[in-house]
């Protein structure tokens, strides 16, 4: 079955619509057809990517707190979704070493009571919890970690992450196993493309400084991480939702969605191949502040989903980064991003077999 017709007219949940993955997930489902409701937190900052793809026609889109348990329950109730992607988290390293308890709030009982409203809700079918490549024991050797390697996390992030993978393996086997429904965790790499002004991320941080003439400082430039672009990981869980619900004995409890080795590269490289993208060079200076600390070295296997899921990236570095720089450009012209990004969609679409 096309991913298309599999996708038209199911009623599909989405926790943190408003964030940088979730506001083009939600486009994404759109244009396949889903009818798509949506819960998360009102956008932060402007401009924001949730409000540049407005209008949200056909969608229900609800301002709600994945840590208020009875209010989620009823609006999960409302939306009577078959399938469910949780993305509503606290997703920023440094912002949980300033806030380590919203941080665990948000990412492990935030995810607890999504599971418990899914429980209570008829129909479900499949529900896709998106963690993070951070929720391994990271020795800082830089081996690809591998779906059944340990989990663990020294900073908050990674820790609550970590948690809420336990959170979903407990749920899955204590009461999804006999008759709830399918349920994955789905772990992906450093996240790129047009539309994130998180603070303290490489790209938005690039565009900053670009806007503002000055040098980009970066905090670990020879950290080497995943890098990819924000559609290459929704693929995979748009896949992986579709298996759970037809295949849900073929379907991996867990998943790692990241890129070619060769998009493996430290932030410094990253940062001068941003400046090419852009045609802007810009140089970058290492920001001599004490910052928390970071695993150097940060790298995954993507080979389950390839064999499990039919998946795999399509988008070289390069390709990232110049359809990034696209973005941005075409923002700062003035262009429709609604239309930008489907055509976006749309132009990736045409690539996957």
């Amino acid at each position: 079955m096309a991913v298309s017709d599999f996708w038209n007219g199911r009623r599909v949940l989405v926790t943190g619509h408003t964030g940088f993955k979730g506001a083009w997930l939600c486009l994404w489902l759109e244009k396949l057809g889903a009818k798509v409701s949506a819960i998360a937190l009102p956008a932060e900052g402007s401009p924001a990517l949730y409000d540049l793809l407005a209008p949200w026609d056909g969608q229900a889109h609800y301002h709600g707190d994945v840590c208020a348990a009875r209010p989620l329950a009823d609006l999960v109730a409302k939306a009577r979704p078959q399938v469910v992607f949780h993305l509503a988290a606290q997703a920023l390293v440094r912002q949980s070493y300033a806030a380590p308890e919203d941080t665990f709030a948000t990412n492990v009982m935030g995810t607890a009571n999504l599971l418990a409203a899914v429980r209570d809700t008829q129909g479900v079918e499949a529900v896709v919890v998106v963690t993070t490549d951070k929720v391994y024991a990271n020795d800082g050797e830089g081996t690809p970690f591998a779906e059944d390697d340990r989990l663990g996390g020294k900073d908050p992030y990674s820790a609550s992450k970590a948690c809420a993978e336990l959170v979903a393996a407990s749920f899955r086997e204590s009461f999804f196993k006999a008759s709830g429904p399918a349920l994955a965790t789905a772990r992906a790499g450093n996240v790129v493309g047009g539309g994130d002004w998180a603070a303290h991320r490489l790209v938005p941080d690039f565009v900053r400084a670009l806007q503002a003439g000055e040098p980009i400082r970066l905090r670990y430039p020879s950290s080497v991480r995943p890098w990819q672009h924000v559609l290459e990981p929704l693929s995979g869980y748009l896949a992986l939702a579709q298996v759970l619900v037809e295949r849900p004995r073929d379907a991996p409890p867990a998943v790692n969605f990241g890129p070619y080795p060769e998009s493996f590269a430290t932030v410094a490289q990253v940062a001068d191949a941003l400046g090419a993208a852009f045609g802007r060079p810009l140089p970058w200076t290492r920001d001599g502040a004490t910052h928390p600390p970071e695993a150097d070295a940060l790298r995954l296997h993507s080979d389950l989903a390839a064999r499990t899921l039919g998946w795999q990236p399509l988008l070289s570095m390069q390709d990232t980064l110049t359809w990034t720089a696209e973005w941005y450009r075409a923002q700062t012209e003035g262009a429709d991003m609604r239309a930008f990004c489907l055509a976006q969609i749309a132009r990736y679409e045409d690539l996957r077999p």
